[in-house]
């Protein structure tokens, strides 16, 4: 099993008051830093802000100046969960779960290379982001009796695990070639119980938080947990307080800079406390029976937004119907809503299936995954269809 690792060494510079604490980490890819001093950064080529509804790279829309079929793409950033691109399992008792077909064996570095080598097909056929997660999704797609295995980039204090921080290092650094954004998540369900308490929770925040900063990173903005509304073990991962954890992120500042930050739900709609921090919406739209109410959700969630207009995002949906012209993405890409893929392995399945199942083959190489590139492929006008 690999990645384990140990502690990344931190020493506190400032306090801002108690939601903006800033700490500068030491980087795993030996970005020294000594106190108070200045540290050499990598040279970043993506950027990415928000105007209104809208989603810009490098001060430009993205999918500049694209319509389709009457509806206007630019703007959007259509994503798909991708979170166990830095997946590692430290339960030696379960780990032997998610050996490879060919090799018999579960390596987390092979995991993340070739997650890293699919990454320009997904970008030339229109993929603009991902979700990736710190703590991963359900390596199952769903998990029905429990998650006992460990994955986790976060010790139980909260301090970063450097081997997990090297795999995301090489995703982030491809996505920024590439020109591409990535959501990261800090908190899954099933795994925020690995920290010891809310303490460990903040210091967590914090440390990502800095880590992403102090690295240069200009592609990412952050899911503080996925599906607030789930069950955490942590209060303030909750759907009444996690307004916090989003404002002590809106607070840590990197040389004038911060992240655009937000959380998502499990179902469609977002809270009113989340609505007014966060600089964009994220929703989930699995148990969305129909395009109509997928839309009719949208209206809800722009109503509750009112003259504060914000970009809307699905970035988990497992509907796959990509075929039908009432589809869940194109009902989102009709209303001006950027929709995210959630595709996993079925019971009795091939390897090839599923994106969030572990281990994942990142290859677009399955009927599901073709249906999604290829209506990708028209919506944004890049690209050609997937054989």
């Amino acid at each position: 099993m690999t990645g384990s690792g140990g502690e990344i060494s931190r020493r506190t510079l400032m306090m801002a008051g108690a939601a903006s604490a800033v700490m500068v980490m030491a980087g795993v890819c030996g970005y020294a830093q000594a106190a108070m001093g200045k540290q050499r950064v990598a040279v970043r080529s993506t950027e990415v802000s928000i105007r209104g509804e809208d989603f810009y790279i490098n001060g430009k829309p993205t999918y500049a100046g694209r319509v389709w079929q009457g509806h206007r793409i630019e703007g959007l950033l259509l994503n798909a969960r991708m979170v166990n691109g830095i997946f590692d399992d430290l339960n030696p008792e379960t780990s032997k779960r998610w050996v490879y077909p060919d090799s018999g064996v579960w390596s987390a570095d092979r995991n993340t290379n070739e997650f890293v080598a699919a990454m320009p097909k997904w970008r030339r056929h229109g993929l603009l982001a991902f979700t990736i997660g710190l703590q991963g999704g359900s390596p199952e797609g769903y998990s029905h009796h429990g998650q006992p295995w460990i994955n986790s980039a976060f010790t139980p204090d909260g301090s970063l695990r450097p081997a997990y921080f090297d795999r995301l290092t090489r995703i982030l650094d491809q996505a920024d070639r590439l020109g591409m954004v990535v959501i990261v998540g800090y908190f899954y369900q099933a795994q925020d119980k690995q920290l010891a308490d809310e303490a460990a929770v903040v210091h967590a925040v914090d440390n990502a938080t800095n880590w992403i900063l102090s690295h240069g990173y200009r592609n990412v903005v952050v899911e503080i947990n996925n599906e607030c509304d789930q069950h955490y073990a942590n209060a303030i991962l909750r759907p009444d307080r996690v307004d916090e954890l989003i404002t002590r992120v809106l607070h840590i500042e990197r040389n004038g800079r911060r992240l655009l930050v937000s959380t998502s739900y499990g179902g469609p709609l977002p809270k009113e406390n989340v609505v007014k921090a966060a600089d964009f919406i994220l929703v989930h739209a699995n148990n969305v029976a129909t395009a109509q109410r997928l839309t009719d959700s949208i209206h809800t969630t722009r109503a509750m937004l009112g003259d504060g207009a914000k970009p809307i995002v699905f970035n988990e949906d497992d509907h796959t119907d990509f075929e039908k012209p009432d589809s869940h993405m194109a009902a989102a890409a009709a209303e001006h809503v950027s929709w995210g893929f959630l595709d996993y392995r079925r019971d009795g399945e091939a390897f090839q299936e599923g994106y969030q199942s572990v281990p994942a083959d990142w290859k677009i190489d399955s009927e599901r995954k073709r249906g999604f590139f290829n209506l990708l492929s028209e919506i944004t006008g890049e690209g050609s269809q997937v054989r």
